[in-house]
């Protein structure tokens, strides 16, 4: 029995949705040097930096351990600043969940900014637990960059 699930987080920002959208798509090895506790390093084994079919390797800490998380961007789409990655390796489909997608996406809300983390996952059983703590881990990665002066 496979148990599909969602879950959605919000955050509010200062910066630009232009701002995340270029990191996370064309400059995501910038993470490391704006959240080095929590992103470590980022690799891109295919495809032109940014591209949809494009696999990247990220090297994080997260609930206190070293872990991986291949994945492969599997659409873009620029004008509403929307990425989609799809896991294909490490811990998160290697270990817990059949599927995991998630979706980045920012839009205006009143004088600022809403950035939305959308996690999309199957689970093999009921012993294996919604991933609140990605959520958690996620948005706030997005805090930190968008407290970050140089985020740019």
């Amino acid at each position: 029995m496979v148990l599909s699930g969602k879950l959605i987080g919000y955050v509010e920002i200062s910066k630009s949705s232009d701002v995340f959208h270029d990191i996370l798509r064309h400059k995501p090895h910038e993470m490391v040097a704006k959240v080095p506790k929590k992103v470590h390093d980022c690799e891109q084994h295919e495809g032109e930096s940014g591209a949809v079919g494009s696999v990247l390797t990220w090297h994080f800490t997260h609930e206190g351990k070293k872990k991986i998380s291949k994945q492969i961007i599997e659409s873009v789409n620029e004008e509403n600043h929307t990425i989609v990655f799809k896991v294909i390796g490490g811990e998160l489909v290697d270990e817990l969940y059949k599927s995991f997608k998630h979706t980045f996406h920012v839009e205006p809300k009143g004088d600022g900014q809403v950035a939305t983390w959308t996690l999309e996952f199957e689970r093999p059983g009921t012993s294996v637990p919604y991933p609140t703590s990605v959520m958690d881990y996620v948005c706030n990665i997005v805090k930190d960059l968008d407290a970050h002066n140089n985020v740019i």
